[in-house]
């Protein structure tokens, strides 16, 4: 098998910086494709979190006097895992308090476009061979870029080469609804000829969109599940770039996240009370005990719903509030956990106010937390309006926390709805539902709490949903085979 080198470039990647799935995504590409020929590096901007990883004394490989206006520096180091990592050291653009994208108050960064535009030059120039070693430049076979804030990256290959003309590109979308577009005037400063200032290049809308910028350039465009492939091909869906989309055609794939299961796998979690498999659901008693102690909940053999989520808008937290009072007055009970819209956090506190022993509400986000959630909950809720792949319903598929969700997306592609077929099939692993609407949510908490009444088929949809297979393995070998077929 031939050996590739891919670079992947990302805005976060954990477990040194996360603010979402793209960074369980980044983080985990390097693992999944090793056993496939594939090398990846993976390069991250110099975020303090990201600059203390590497230690006192980072290797140097690569410097700028002006990356797009200001100095730069390369320096090479490995992920926790052991796969390479390039990171760049701009301290003027990323050595500063708040968060990746935005301040402590959550307004995005006035220099986001110098930011990102920065990262995809320099992964650009990092793929054509600017890092030389022992007199040899040390090119890239492909350059896999992640949503917009890598977008550029594709297009600065694509108008200014730079020796890269053997590197192919991909482009990965995590979330069409992040589209990362600036003001026209910014176009003369990040160093792109005038022609990439067209209707199949950079501009859009009278400015710079950059994940545009990215779909028009790379040679292939891949979502995080085959269901949104075809979704962001409708205007619901496209958030505008459909017509883009429908354009590239079979240049456009989905493949399908996957898990880390050496991270979410209950039968070696050490944040748990009680480890178990699937084999030894009875030990699940002790991790549920555990949930309705953190979350102050009643003790019941009841159904526990749990929530692990931004409150937002897209992942149908404005239906939840209102459904509260049917959960509880039909035996549920729920434990929230996340952040977001504060006038659905007021809602949120207020709905665990008016049940006390019922509903817990955690304003924040904490990762052991989310992983007790899984193993003491019953049933995940995920309402999404749309969801491009999703991570916490594979996690609950893992933990036999059967998913409750909205059909879109990746929510579609994985999981199986206990309907009379599929219950028959003895194939189910979840519940399925049409719409993010009161009745549509209440109608699926209704057949999820009757299922729950029945301990035999629960615990049959319990063993379906972790004896599935939601690892990397096929999704690693499916981005392998993508970059064979692009580098053929």
């Amino acid at each position: 098998m031939t050996s590739l080198k891919v670079l992947s470039v990302a805005s976060e990647a954990v477990p040194l910086v996360k603010t979402g799935g793209l960074a369980d995504v980044a983080g985990a590409l390097p693992g999944a494709l090793a056993p496939h020929g594939v090398e990846m590096t993976t390069l991250l901007p110099g975020y303090p979190s990201v600059l203390a990883a590497l230690g006192r004394r980072p290797k140097v490989v690569h410097a700028w006097d002006s990356l797009l206006g200001t100095p730069a520096r390369l320096l090479a180091g490995t992920l926790p895992d052991g796969h390479p990592l390039l990171v760049l050291d701009a301290p003027a653009l990323y050595s500063r308090e708040g968060g990746p994208y935005s301040d402590a108050a959550g307004i995005d960064w006035a220099d986001n476009w110098q930011r990102f535009a920065a990262l995809g030059k320099a992964a650009a120039e990092i793929a054509g061979g600017v890092i030389v070693k022992r007199g040899k430049p040390q090119g890239f076979d492909v350059l896999h870029a992640h949503d917009w804030q890598a977008a550029m990256a594709p297009a600065y290959l694509r108008y200014v080469p730079l020796g890269a003309a053997g590197c192919r590109s991909v482009i990965t979308i995590h979330n069409m609804a992040f589209q990362g577009w600036f003001a026209p005037e910014v176009f003369d400063r990040i160093e792109l000829p005038s022609s990439a200032w067209a209707l199949d290049g950079v501009e859009y809308h009278g400015g710079l969109g950059m994940l545009k910028a990215g779909l028009s350039s790379a040679d292939a465009i891949t979502t995080v599940s085959p269901t949104y492939a075809r979704e962001i091909r409708s205007t619901v869906f496209g958030m505008g770039l459909e017509g883009l989309i429908v354009e590239r055609g079979g240049a456009v794939h989905g493949i399908l996240n996957g898990i880390d299961a050496n991270v979410w796998n209950p039968a070696s979690d050490a944040a748990l009370a009680a480890p178990y498999s699937h084999r030894t659901l009875d030990k699940r008693r002790a991790n549920k005990r555990t949930l309705e102690a953190e979350f102050g909940l009643d003790e019941s053999d009841g159904p526990i719903f749990v929530v692990v989520t931004r409150l937002t808008w897209q992942k149908g937290m404005d239906v939840l509030p209102d459904v509260l009072d049917h959960l509880v007055g039909i035996g549920g009970r729920l434990a929230l956990l996340g952040s977001g819209d504060a006038a659905l956090e007021r809602a949120l506190i207020e709905g665990a106010a008016r049940h006390p022993g019922r509903v817990g509400i955690r304003i924040g986000y904490d990762e052991a937390l989310s992983h007790r959630m899984q193993a003491g909950g019953d049933a995940i809720l995920i309402p999404s309006r749309f969801e491009p792949c999703g991570l916490t319903q594979l996690y609950g598929l893992a933990y036999g926390c059967l998913p409750v969700v909205a059909r879109t997306g990746g929510l579609a592609d994985t999981v199986i709805d206990a309907n009379p077929a599929a219950l028959a099939a003895g194939c189910a692993t979840g519940v399925q539902f049409d719409g993010v609407t009161y009745d549509d949510l209440a109608a699926a908490i209704t057949r999820t709490v009757q299922l729950h009444a029945q301990p035999e088929v629960w615990e049959r949809l319990q063993k379906n949903a972790m004896k599935s297979d939601f690892s990397w393995v096929a999704s690693g070998k499916a981005y392998a085979d993508l970059y064979r077929t692009l580098t053929a």
